[in-house]
């Protein structure tokens, strides 16, 4: 009986990890873009460039949406957004500890997500 109670609650982290840690991360990105904020700026500036700033975050919503019943493409999509951050930071012309601390802060978490979002699927599976 313990056994079976004890599966049950992995069953439960498992299932719910990935969609708690995706939204946390969502909102984390979303944060750093309000640096475009600025006194200087015009009220439509502002609202432009935080559309823009936003635009990746918009992107992994709509997979978090589809990957809430589809955990295969959130694991997917979260693993490869995280490959993709770390190709863009690896070009831009910054030192590599600079570059490997951003890596380390952006596209750690949505590889963990994704890695969880995966776990999730196999298990399903």
């Amino acid at each position: 009986m313990e056994v079976k109670k004890m599966t049950k609650q992995i069953s439960r982290f498992v299932y719910w990890t990935p969609r708690v840690l995706s939204i946390v991360f969502l909102l984390f990105l979303a944060s750093l873009s309000l640096d475009v904020i600025s006194s200087e700026l015009r009220i439509e500036q502002v609202i432009i460039g935080l559309l823009m700033h936003n635009i990746p975050t918009l992107v992994l919503l709509i997979v978090l949406i589809i990957s809430w019943k589809y955990e295969i493409v959130g694991g997917i999509a979260f693993l490869i957004a995280g490959l993709l951050y770390i190709i863009l930071v690896s070009r831009a012309n910054i030192t590599w500890p600079i570059a490997l601390s951003w890596s380390l802060i952006v596209a750690g978490p949505a590889f963990i997500v994704g890695i969880f979002f995966m776990i999730n699927w196999f298990k399903k599976k």
